[in-house]
């Protein structure tokens, strides 16, 4: 009786395991990734180009869905209602905001470090140096690394935010007033900022020297902890498109600004100022740290984040995937 009663437990006991496993080992049957071209994002528009992700799991029937999600807080809201996996390429700010905001957003891999990408410009006839900002206009996207950049850059003179009239704008809208001389000077990006000098806008500074501005691979935590395989290959082909890019650099030049619609010198440009990565350093920890304290100390932010843990295998230059 007693060993019949064992038995029965047992089965019971693996029966359960084995449903467990089951539920666990659920196949995988598609992945939501955003597509992000701006500012010039060379790797994800190759990867998706040349269906490297499709390739890559085409012999496991998982479907890639790209989604047209450019803004970082928009895709780490979609993440959190489950309509998104992976942020192509997102800003280390909305990585931070959504952890600090109980959305767990992991970093799964680098994209670029674009100082020269993105720059304060004065408009035709108005200010040329960081100093002619006081007491000036002064428009763009607030809580972005640009709003940061312009922060660090009156920081560097002795001034503060509240030494000029900042007033929050998208990127589109704040390049309009710069080139129609509505305000004094933009806060502006990429070919935005390429448009801006054409029509006369001088750049007074750029996140060089400033500000270490990071685009990553975002991962929500929920697919990580279901799916740590596929992210491993995600991170893969990654590093795969980015060493194309670089091997073909002229090549995918053309591919990105075929695919943005801008003409090929600007392309030329952008590519330049891209500083292509697929992995992070010590050294963007310390940048990321430094826009959480940034994102603190003016109000956007409450409480910090342990940055390290945000890191996926495979993330940090050296560290096993």
């Amino acid at each position: 009786m007693l060993r019949s009663l064992v038995r029965s437990v047992a089965a019971v006991a693996m029966a359960a395991l084995w449903a467990g496993t089951s539920f666990a080992a659920e196949p995988l049957k598609e992945i939501n990734i955003s597509y992000v071209e701006s500012p010039f994002n060379l790797q994800t528009i190759v990867m998706r180009k040349q269906e490297m992700l499709e390739k890559e799991f085409a012999a496991d029937g998982v479907k890639i869905n790209w989604h047209n999600i450019t803004s970082g807080a928009q895709q780490t809201q979609a993440m959190a209602a489950g309509s998104l996996d992976i942020g192509g390429v997102m800003n280390t700010t909305s990585v931070l905001l959504a952890n600090a905001g109980g959305n767990p957003v992991l970093i799964a891999a680098g994209v670029s470090r674009p100082a020269e990408t993105f720059a304060i410009l004065g408009k035709a006839g108005g200010p040329k140096t960081i100093e002619e900002l006081k007491g000036k206009q002064v428009v763009g996207p607030r809580g972005t690394v640009l709003h940061q950049i312009l922060a660090a850059a009156l920081a560097s003179k002795g001034m503060s935010l509240s030494d000029v009239e900042f007033i929050g704008m998208d990127l589109p809208k704040a390049q309009a007033a710069l080139v129609a001389g509505q305000t004094d000077a933009a806060l502006l990006a990429a070919s935005l900022k390429i448009k801006a000098e054409a029509a006369g806008a001088t750049v007074i500074a750029t996140a060089d020297g400033l500000v270490n501005p990071v685009l990553v691979m975002g991962v929500s935590k929920a697919f990580a902890d279901a799916h740590p395989d596929a992210v491993a290959r995600v991170q893969r082909v990654n590093k795969e498109a980015t060493a194309w890019v670089l091997a073909h650099l002229d090549e995918a030049t053309e591919i990105g600004a075929k695919e943005q619609g801008i003409p090929l010198e600007d392309g030329k440009k952008l590519a330049a100022w891209g500083n292509f990565t697929d992995t992070l350093t010590d050294k963007d920890i310390a940048s990321i740290k430094d826009d959480m304290k940034f994102l603190i100390d003016n109000d956007m932010m409450k409480g910090t984040v342990d940055v390290e843990s945000l890191m996926l295998p495979g993330a940090l230059a050296g560290s096993a995937q």
